[in-house]
């Protein structure tokens, strides 16, 4: 009888896996033991070995695609068997699933019922709908009239105050003579026309803000009614960010849209940096002469106040100009790993749902220096500081067991074991094994634990048993040449601390100034374990044992 191979949960974190290869394929015999299938996880790409005999009749997951854990990742059965009956069984599940959640949906005041009481309250002739209807009146835009809406000069701008008018009700206006200065979110921005006309009304005054497509100002021959377009705001549709003529149906009438790309746009600047009066050049002019290769130092402006503007370029002749780069903005995608999907999720929980505070702590490594250098020469491998640190780190917890804890909600974790995580980064993101028991290891037992762990994760040849159970994390940047750092904490623990770099700097031994060798270390504390007294008592003492490395070493700690 057929039997359903479903996407196994490979993590603890894992909702979905990823079949990164498949060592069957449809018509082969599979045998209980044998290789079936690579599956990504949020952590590592897992052999998945098959439980049963039977020949493999249904693949549910294609290679490269992902798929949520308990979903069909394959049917194994006997040679020719029929299948349907459990592929149609799986998909009337699927459907009760979505019935069951539309329903839900449906349920109480649904949409349908709330446009049903709004239909029947319309028809009552009472509701304010109606009224509205009612009142509304189709307001007919002159062919000389021209509306200048608020721009979004920025991507998050969403109301802008006008600093400046540069005109007032009456003046001319000709396309490319600055209108206004506007201040968006991110910096105050010339603004300039796009049309010739009269300036007859202005929407904002100095000072005062307006949401993004709000009218702005509004243009003329002058003498025109346009109290009703003002009462009705009547708003064309956009259809782009540059100056567009929409036809509105019905009426035949042409609205013209004003925006602005945010590219031709710049910040209003008073002085230079060396402060000489800048050079005065609408946003136009500007992109035109880095286009040509002119420079604007080079220009006499026939705007107002002598401001460079776009004739200003058209007419300008040289026997000569440098030419303009030209470069290429491009980019690439790509899918989220699980593991960064996880990684993500996991550090985003935690540092919103954690309240971190941050303790930080110089240590004299001058006599861990001599006790590595010592132990390295008598020792059958090589140990790194690192491995100082979590020795270290181990024999602190083991009398400060208040960090060594974890909060479950309800109740808190004292762990009276001691399984310290060390991050390695990857290629994908950051991968935390666990040195199990790390108080009753050697240094060089942790030396060797903690490089297979690496060789393991880069090959991504990891475990559950590998990652899973830690009490308390490290998590070390001081290889890459990071003097300081903070580090999100990694749950169910209740502090991590990040390790930085060993730094030769001047320090005071005796009255007297010498060279020295110091580290910084930070540790993250979830003020609701840990309080901050506890978190800085850690500290004293884990600078302790790494300025008295002899009082961690017994007889058998190398």
């Amino acid at each position: 009888m057929a039997e359903i191979v479903r996407m196994p949960k490979l993590s603890d974190t894992m909702t979905d896996g990823v079949v990164a290869k498949w060592h069957k394929k449809v018509g082969d015999k599979v045998k209980s033991g044998e290789l079936l299938a690579d599956i990504e996880t949020d952590k590592a790409t897992m052999e998945f070995e098959s439980f049963q005999n039977g020949v493999l009749l249904h693949v549910g997951v294609q290679e490269g695609k992902g798929a949520p854990v308990d979903s069909i990742l394959a049917i194994l059965g006997k040679e020719g068997e029929d299948i349907s009956a459990l592929l149609a069984g799986e998909a009337s599940k699927s459907s009760e699933v979505k019935e069951q959640v539309s329903a839900k949906t449906e349920g109480g005041s649904s949409n349908s019922e709330v446009k049903k009481e709004a239909s029947t309250k319309t028809e009552s002739g009472s509701s304010k709908t109606e009224v509205k209807e009612e009142k509304k009146v189709e307001v007919k835009i002159p062919d000389t009239i021209q509306i200048v809406r608020m721009p979004q000069l920025s991507d998050t701008m969403t109301e802008g105050v006008v600093a400046k008018w540069h005109k007032k009700i009456g003046d001319k206006v000709k396309s490319g003579e600055l209108l206004a200065d506007i201040q968006t979110d991110k910096a105050t921005m010339e603004f300039e026309s796009f049309q010739d006309g009269t300036l007859i009304h202005i929407g904002v005054q100095e000072g005062k803000a307006a949401p993004v497509d709000s009218i702005l100002a509004i243009l003329g021959k002058g003498g025109e009614d346009i109290s009703a377009i003002i009462a009705n705001d009547a708003k064309p549709k956009v259809e782009s960010s540059n100056s567009e003529v929409k036809k509105e149906e019905g009426n035949g009438q042409q609205t013209k849209v004003e925006s602005k790309p945010v590219s031709n746009l710049k910040p209003q600047i008073s002085k230079s940096s060396n402060g000489h009066e800048r050079v005065k050049i609408s946003p136009l002019a500007k992109k035109l002469a880095e286009d040509k290769g002119v420079s604007i130092t080079a220009l006499q402006g026939s705007g107002d106040n002598g401001r460079i503007i776009k004739r200003d370029i058209d007419n300008f002749k040289s026997g000569g100009s440098m030419p303009a780069f030209i470069g290429t903005e491009s980019f690439t995608e790509v899918p989220v790993s699980q593991m960064r999907k996880t990684i993500a999720k996991r550090l985003a929980e935690s540092k919103f749902s954690s309240p971190h505070f941050y303790l930080i702590m110089e240590i004299d490594m001058d006599e861990a220096i001599k006790a590595r250098e010592a132990i390295n020469k008598v020792a059958g491998i090589k140990i790194s500081f690192n491995d100082l640190v979590i020795k270290a780190a181990a024999s602190t917890l083991r009398q400060h067991p208040k960090v060594n804890s974890s909060w479950l909600g309800d109740r808190i974790r004292y762990n009276n074991h001691i399984h310290i995580g060390v991050a390695i980064a990857v290629e994908e993101g950051l991968l935390v094994p666990v040195v199990r028991f790390a108080d009753g290891k050697t240094l060089t037992q942790i030396g060797t634990e903690v490089r297979n762990y690496a060789a393991k994760a880069k090959d991504k040849k990891l475990q559950p048993t590998d990652w899973e159970g830690n009490t308390f994390t490290i998590s070390n940047l001081g290889m890459f040449g990071i003097e300081e750092f903070t580090a999100i904490i990694n749950p169910p623990d209740a502090c991590i601390l990040a390790v930085g770099g060993i730094k030769q700097t001047p320090v005071v031994k005796n009255g007297q100034i010498i060279p020295g060798n110091t580290m910084k270390v930070t540790l993250s504390c979830d003020h609701r374990v840990v309080d901050g007294a506890t978190g800085a008592a850690f500290l004293q003492t884990l600078k302790h044992n790494l300025e008295n490395p002899v009082l961690m070493l017994g007889a058998y700690s190398i």
